[in-house]
């Protein structure tokens, strides 16, 4: 309602482009910022490219993984992709791209119909594209092998050291190509649409989009029926899409990923991560560039546009997005700490216009040391689901340990209490709280205080909410068991270690 106001006030004022001067403008994205149909397209286009010109971090020739939701920004970001492979764009982008979907139907309590449709429509809305599209059920979270929560080390770090090099050498390697082989990228993707589809058999896209099992979606409700709040919830079912959008990137050769999150999203997300603990890892979770995954690096593009430019951008020209229920969809207002947090920004943002982007600028000035990334036993010590350095191994005066310890006493039984009540075997693993005889647990699935010491602050709080912890998905669960037995076997020799200021023997 409030572009239209937009729309209809410029009409009546009669104002001019701000940029050409000539033109009459048809819309205004900030106060006095009026544009034309053709000025607004440029500057458009101009950001999202300088965007990826300025950060120099997808480089020629890689291929680019495009995560495609079908909201709006996803939608323009992947026009604005295609626009720049085109033979006669200016600035014209060098990489490969592909898409990736991925269906979360089941949580909405879809039928295996309406989920068909929503992939129909999908696909309708990328037919333009002659890109490689994966289309992949949130299901297949349960056939991860456990090496997807394993971090690498970045496989092109060296060339990561000299861009325009990089630009040069792939400069030289097209002009070296016989009859056009490279005009406009057109042929390789022509041959990646061919032979990208078979990347990997476990991974349903394209036309192979296929019902998952039914004891797998059963499996998946198990897991998000045991979660208490919707905010654990969205933060589980986050987790889960990352891991297999970076199975895809992994299996298929991507070795970066396009996320469409708009300045107004990472806003949102930043207040709602700062509420959840989640403060000290803001650079990796809002900024251009997401690199702890170490081989597969997550960038954002589309941070600098905000809601209202995406939206008018996608209605000047034509650009379809689908629109796919989600487990927000009509959920009031405080149903989550992430709902809550998207609806007090847009009250904000329609009283004091400059709200979002005074939160996003302060997104900016944040960053993480990179000795953090590029030690080796740091890149040990990851949380077991976000796949972020642990931050909870602190001092003992810390506010974390001062947490624990309140949580810990406020948790004790007196001791005048009757007979303690009796937990069956079965009932203490699967409840994945932990007994008073830590001996009578003799099943191997982990429970919640076998995950506990290898998570960070924040998902410690989500797999709290969560009821039962074994119906975590197996990759996870193997991971976490063989992390443990590290641990359990560090602390039985750890009087025969070096320390590491010891030197060398």
């Amino acid at each position: 309602m409030k572009g239209i106001t937009d729309l209809l006030s410029i009409r009546r004022l009669g104002r001019s482009c701000m940029k050409c001067k000539e033109a009459p403008a048809v819309l205004v994205i900030r106060v006095g910022d009026a544009f034309c149909k053709s000025c607004f397209k440029d500057y458009f286009v101009h950001k999202f490219r300088a965007m990826l010109g300025k950060n120099r971090v997808v480089y020629p020739g890689e291929k680019v993984l495009l995560a495609y939701s079908g909201g709006p920004s996803s939608s323009a970001m992947i026009q604005q992709v295609q626009e720049g492979l085109s033979r006669d764009a200016p600035k014209k982008l060098r990489f490969i791209p592909g898409i990736v979907f991925v269906d979360e139907g089941a949580l909405c309590g879809q039928s295996w119909e309406q989920r068909e449709q929503n992939v129909s429509e999908m696909q309708q809305a990328l037919q333009k594209t002659s890109f490689p599209i994966h289309i992949v059920p949130l299901e297949q979270v349960f056939l991860l092998p456990r090496s997807v929560l394993q971090s690498s080390l970045p496989g092109n770090a060296q060339h990561a050291e000299n861009y325009k090099q990089a630009v040069n050498s792939f400069l030289g390697q097209q002009r070296a190509h016989q009859e056009n082989e490279l005009s406009g990228i057109a042929d390789e993707l022509a041959q990646l649409r061919i032979t990208g589809y078979e990347c990997d058999n476990n991974l349903a896209n394209g036309s192979s989009y296929s019902c998952p099992p039914a004891e797998l979606t059963s499996a998946l409700m198990e897991i998000f029926n045991s979660a208490r709040t919707l905010t654990a919830k969205l933060e589980l079912l986050q987790s889960l899409r990352s891991h297999l959008i970076l199975h895809v990137a992994r299996t298929c050769g991507y070795s970066k990923v396009m996320s469409g999150e708009s300045c107004s999203r990472l806003a949102v997300r930043l207040l709602a991560n700062i509420s959840l603990g989640r403060g000290a890892f803001l650079p990796l979770d809002t900024g251009f560039s997401d690199d702890r995954y170490g081989d597969v690096v997550i960038v954002r593009p589309m941070r600098e546009y905000s809601a209202k430019e995406v939206s008018f951008y996608n209605r000047l020209f034509g650009v379809h997005s689908v629109f796919i229920p989600t487990m927000e969809t009509k959920a009031p207002d405080n149903s989550s700490i992430q709902h809550l947090s998207e609806a007090f920004l847009t009250k904000l943002q329609a009283d004091f216009p400059s709200t979002v982007s005074t939160v996003y600028r302060t997104s900016e000035k944040l960053n993480i040391s990179r000795k953090e990334i590029t030690d080796e036993n740091v890149q040990q010590e990851r949380c077991l689901i976000c796949m972020c350095n642990l931050d909870t191994r602190v001092g003992e005066a810390s506010a974390f340990c001062a947490t624990q310890v309140s949580q810990h006493l406020s948790q004790r039984r007196p001791k005048n209490n009757a007979e303690p009540t009796r937990h069956s075997e079965k009932q203490c693993c699967n409840s994945g709280q932990c007994c008073e005889s830590a001996a009578s647990c003799s099943s191997s699935v982990p429970g919640t205080q076998d995950f506990l010491p290898l998570l960070c602050y924040s998902c410690r709080v989500t797999v709290k909410d969560v009821t039962f912890v074994s119906s975590f998905p197996p990759y996870i669960l193997k991971e976490a068991e063989h992390r443990s037995r590290r641990l359990e076997m560090r602390r039985e020799i750890q009087e025969f270690l070096l320390d590491e200021g010891g030197g060398n023997m």
